[in-house]
């Protein structure tokens, strides 16, 4: 007969044993439990433990892009084009849609390329890539962006369709489209890497739109992209040792 108190943590069904056991059992120690990768017990006759949060996927890919993304895209070349394009039209409602569709489009594209290396390529592979990529950002993060405006003073496609047009061009090859194709391959939930990265977009365009090139010459950009660097070579740091999971 076994006396005891079943818990459940994690998940997973676990007895603290609070008794002996008969019929010729070995002996038993008091507050030993059944699962061997249970939590430790507090106390030599603790009768509950305490299950640990659960990791929601999709709110930490939401979360990740979006700070990575909003910080990565400050003083980028993207942005300064936010800056001409507002300076130049004066009209910040179109210049905005522009800006929320052509990153969609763009980051879905970008998500779903990153998507489709992580399912082609090996675990191992994938870590080494993912690694050195996000090392890669950070140096990359580091040296400034300059953005030549050659738009023409009236614009063909109305201020909506050349905000797009110019945003989505320009966007390709970027840091922050390259940093899209790592957070999809990195995390399962596509979904949620292109919200976020999106998101990130916006917080740090929209801005700039609104309040022009005044707010963005008091924001300390050395600052900001030795930020941006050092998440990048956490990120690297920690997928290369093998630290979490690629998901």
């Amino acid at each position: 007969l076994r006396w005891g108190v079943a818990a459940a943590c994690n998940g997973r069904g676990r007895v603290n044993r609070l008794g002996t056991q008969s019929h010729g059992a070995s002996g038993v120690v008091l507050g030993e439990t059944d699962d061997a990768s249970a939590e430790p017990w507090v106390g030599p006759q603790a009768r509950h433990c305490v299950a640990r949060p659960a990791r929601d996927p999709f709110m930490e890919a939401l979360l990740v892009s979006t700070g990575i993304v909003a910080l990565a895209e400050i003083g980028d070349k993207t942005q300064l084009l936010a800056l001409v394009l507002a300076a130049k039209f004066r009209k910040p409602v179109p210049i905005i849609l522009g800006i929320l569709v052509a990153t969609l489009a763009n980051h879905a594209l970008a998500g779903a390329a990153g998507a489709w290396v992580s399912a082609l390529v090996g675990p191992t592979a994938m870590r080494w890539i993912l690694g050195l990529s996000f090392i890669a950002m950070a140096i990359w993060t580091l040296i400034p962006d300059k953005y030549q405006d050659e738009q023409e003073a009236t614009p063909r496609f109305g201020v909506f369709g050349t905000t797009l047009v110019a945003f989505f061009l320009l966007e390709m090859g970027d840091k922050t489209q390259i940093a899209t194709v790592a957070l999809a391959a990195k995390y399962s939930s596509l979904a949620s890497v292109v919200a976020g990265t999106t998101l990130g977009m916006m917080l740090a365009n929209v801005p700039a739109v609104l309040l022009g090139e005044v707010a963005a010459k008091k924001l300390p950009m050395r600052l900001v992209h030795g930020i941006v660097a050092a998440v990048f070579l956490v990120l690297g740091a920690t997928v290369l040792l093998g630290f979490g999971s690629l998901g």
